[in-house]
C-alpha cells in the first residue's frame, strides 16, 4: 500500500504541476487532490522540497531504465524531452521555479544516459580510445542539454523533435568523422 500512496502523491503533484507554478503548490493542495492526510504524505517525504527532489530523479531513473538501447541521436534528444512533452506546463513550471537546478540536473543525467549509450553501441566495435570517447560524449551531451534548455527558455514554442530531426539531417557523418579522425590518430 505504502507505493500506491507514493505513487498518488506524485500523480498529485504533477497534475496540479501542470496547472500552476511550484510556489503555488502545497502539501494541503497535494493531499486534498489525492485523498490522503497529511501524516502519510510526511509518511513518505521530508517536506516539500524532498518530494520534488525524490520525483524528479524518479523520472530520470525510470527514463534510464525504460530506454536501455538508443538507436539514434535524435531518438535519444526524443527521450530527453519525452517528460516535458507530456507535460510541457509542468516542464516550464519547473523549469522557471527555485527547483531549476534539479530540472537541469535532471535534464543533464538524461541527456549524458542517451548520448553515451548511443555512441558506446553504436560504435562498440569501433577501437576509439577512451579520452577520444569521452570528449565525444560530452560534445553531444552538451549539444543535447544546450538545446532543450534553449527550447525550454523560449517557452516551448518550437516543434523540438522536428528540429532535433532536422539538425540529425545536417550533422550527418559528423559522428563518423569524429570516430575515424580518433582512430586514425588525426589531430586536426
Amino acid at each position: 500500500m505504502p507505493g500506491f500512496t507514493k505513487r498518488a502523491i506524485r500523480d498529485s503533484f504533477i497534475k496540479l504541476l501542470n496547472e500552476r507554478p511550484v510556489s503555488k503548490i502545497t502539501i494541503k493542495d497535494i493531499v486534498e487532490d489525492c485523498g490522503i492526510n497529511r501524516n502519510s504524505f510526511y509518511y513518505h517525504y521530508e517536506d516539500l522540497p524532498s518530494m520534488i527532489e525524490e520525483i524528479i530523479l524518479e523520472y530520470a531513473d525510470e527514463i534510464i531504465r525504460d530506454h536501455p538501447t538508443v538507436e539514434s541521436l535524435e531518438e535519444g534528444m526524443d527521450v530527453a524531452v519525452s517528460f516535458a512533452l507530456e507535460n510541457r506546463r509542468a516542464a516550464l513550471h519547473l523549469y522557471h521555479s527555485a527547483n531549476r537546478d534539479l530540472f537541469e540536473r535532471y535534464l543533464w543525467r538524461v541527456c549524458e544516459h542517451v548520448v553515451s549509450t548511443y555512441i558506446n553501441t553504436a560504435f562498440a566495435a569501433e577501437p576509439v580510445g577512451e579520452e577520444d570517447k569521452g570528449i565525444i560524449i560530452r560534445y553531444y551531451k552538451w549539444c543535447c542539454f544546450g538545446a532543450i534548455i534553449d527550447w525550454l527558455r523560449g517557452g516551448m514554442k518550437e516543434d523540438i523533435q522536428a528540429f532535433f530531426y532536422r539538425m540529425g539531417q545536417l550533422r550527418k557523418g559528423m559522428l563518423e568523422e569524429m570516430i575515424r579522425r580518433s582512430i586514425c590518430g588525426e589531430a586536426g
